[in-house]
């Protein structure tokens, strides 16, 4: 098989330092959140007990 050429990457868009900033702030504070979700799921399971498992389907 032959290979394709290979094109020079493009640069494509570039961010700012504040852009990238903001992207992190972001990025950390959708980990905070989706962590604090799963955690009251969890407490929420503890609380209820092993008790809701042996409920009929």
């Amino acid at each position: 098989m032959a290979k394709k050429p290979v094109k020079k990457a493009e640069k494509g868009i570039v961010l700012t330092e504040a852009q990238q900033r903001a992207r992190r702030s972001r990025s950390v504070a959708i980990a905070v959140a989706l962590g604090a979700f799963v955690l009251l799921f969890y407490i929420v399971t503890l609380v209820k007990g092993p008790g809701m498992l042996n409920r009929p389907l």
